[in-house]
């Protein structure tokens, strides 16, 4: 028995090393030859079943290069070192081991390995380890968001906390894609009550489901309501009485308002001033507005739309500080931030660029050189709750992007990070701009046009500022128009309430003509 036993398994491992010795290897290159380095190598070598094969390390350390680890040696990171490797053992995958590696190091990496066809994987960090353990189905494809090689922002969280610990929060547009993740951010300060509230209903059960799994030593409650349902929202603020609001909820995609402009102007105009009404009646501490930089020099609906609501927040904030001079009443301090496109938010060029390439293309572009500027969705939150926190009333805070980034770019890197090559597995078409879109957005950073900040990456815009009563009168008047059902008329008013406000690629690049500047 023991030598049937034995033959057995001696059979089989001669059929396994022969099975393994006949399959095709690919070679593999880890960058970084420290502890987590030593371990994915020894992860790849006790699986049996892949076909990688490690043949070096590379690292940035001078000291480690000459020697070896489980027979494979170690070479210093340069590009020409990187480019022999890659060109002689025609390597095809590259795995970053380096736990604490910056964001320009990263994107240096990954934009060299693109350039000769290798894909780039990750190991993640430590402490998702399977019970201390890497596993080979974690070392995972590169995110786009590494290419964007943007530095960690720092918060001051001893000041969001102050903001936030034991206040009642309510946050609009929560199941959206900031409001959610303002949501995940905001029960790290432990607030009192986190209040909810969006249309979608979907979304919405998605986020309580989320949010009920983490909510072990706090309260919150999600409430299906449209922000323009002013008895609704009345309800809300009587019953929760939410001592800081961040206002979310908006209608976003420019080419969707610029078919529809009456619900651009109903959601993110009226719908605004509704909610901030509400907020100052009921004495809330701070309301936090989130724009857009289409709001700077608009040139569609949804950005004028945008710009508006701008004014009648800031407006609001002036009369209101004017007023507590003359009475003893609290002050709702009104603050606006604005910020640009958000990686991964929905309907954004990032999840349609990925559809469009697990469907097999084509990958559609609008225009070779439109470019926009990015941020990941947690940075962007990150950035709301500081200005939020640092706001004493009446700030529009402006982010700091970094540099813009044209899309074709972008999709081609979006292209060879999923291993297609370009013009042979998948195809990219120009499409021609969208009602309403801009080639170019506006700087943010212009230093003619903002204020520093404590935090350098926010800043704070010099904008005129507008008569309360006058942007009352005007709010009243769209409002008007609204139940007018005539899109011109409304665009017309859109357009003399803010002069900059040009329409581009728009059939109401017609209305520029005959609209004249409100005397403000």
């Amino acid at each position: 028995m023991l030598g049937m036993g034995a033959f057995r398994i001696l059979v089989k491992t001669i059929y396994l090393e022969w099975k393994n010795q006949q399959s095709e290897k690919i070679n593999v290159i880890i960058y970084g030859a420290g502890e987590a380095g030593v371990i994915t190598k020894r992860t790849i070598s006790q699986d049996k079943d892949t076909h990688l094969n490690v043949i070096a390390f590379v690292d940035d350390d001078t000291s480690k290069a000459g020697n070896r680890i489980d027979g494979v040696n170690i070479l210093q990171n340069t590009p020409e070192v990187l480019h022999r490797l890659i060109k002689q053992k025609k390597v095809e995958i590259l795995i970053i081991a380096i736990q604490e590696i910056t964001p320009d190091r990263k994107k240096e990496i990954i934009d060299l390995c693109l350039a000769y066809n290798v894909q780039v994987r990750n190991i993640p960090p430590v402490h998702k380890w399977i019970n201390g353990e890497l596993s080979l189905k974690q070392i995972k494809d590169v995110n786009i968001e590494d290419v964007l090689g943007r530095l960690p922002i720092h918060l001051d969280k001893t000041l969001i906390k102050e903001n936030i610990e034991g206040k009642t929060v309510l946050i609009t547009g929560a199941a959206g894609s900031i409001g959610s993740e303002l949501a995940r951010q905001i029960i790290i300060f432990r607030p009192e009550k986190l209040i909810l509230v969006d249309q979608a209903e979907s979304a919405t059960y998605d986020l309580e489901l989320e949010l009920a799994e983490k909510s072990h030593n706090f309260y919150f409650r999600t409430i299906l309501c449209n922000i323009t349902n002013i008895e609704r929202m009345g309800k809300i603020f009587r019953k929760y009485k939410p001592d800081i609001v961040f206002h979310a909820a908006a209608y976003k995609h420019v080419p969707v308002m610029e078919e529809n402009p009456a619900e651009a102007v109903l959601t993110n105009i009226i719908g605004t001033k509704i909610v901030a009404d509400l907020a100052a009646h009921y004495h809330a501490d701070k309301f936090v507005m989130i724009s857009t930089d289409k709001a700077v020099n608009p040139t569609s609906v949804m950005g004028a739309s945008k710009r508006i609501a701008e004014i009648y927040i800031q407006a609001l904030n002036f009369e209101l500080a004017s007023r507590q001079q003359h009475e003893i009443l609290p002050h709702t301090r009104f603050i606006t931030t604005r910020f640009g496109n958000v990686l991964g938010s929905n309907g954004s060029v990032i999840p349609r660029f990925q559809k469009q390439i697990m469907g097999g293309g084509p990958v559609t572009v609008t225009h070779p050189e439109i470019t926009r500027y990015f941020m990941t969705i947690p940075e962007a939150c990150q950035l709301v709750l500081e200005a939020g926190s640092m706001g004493s009333g009446g700030e529009i805070y402006l982010f700091d992007m970094g540099k813009p980034i044209r899309i074709v770019d972008l999709a081609k890197k979006m292209i060879r990070l999923s291993g297609l090559t370009l013009g042979k597995d998948i195809q990219l078409v120009f499409t021609g701009l969208r009602p309403g879109e801009k080639l170019y957005e506006e700087l943010l950073s212009d230093e003619e046009n903002t204020i520093p900040t404590h935090h350098p990456q926010i800043m704070i815009a010099k904008v005129r500022e507008y008569d309360f009563t006058l942007i009352q009168q005007h709010l009243n008047e769209l409002q008007h128009l609204l139940t007018l059902q005539d899109n011109d008329s409304v665009i017309v008013k859109m357009k003399r309430i803010v002069p900059e406000y040009v329409s581009n690629n728009s059939i109401y690049e017609r209305l520029d003509k005959i609209s004249e500047p409100e005397q403000s």
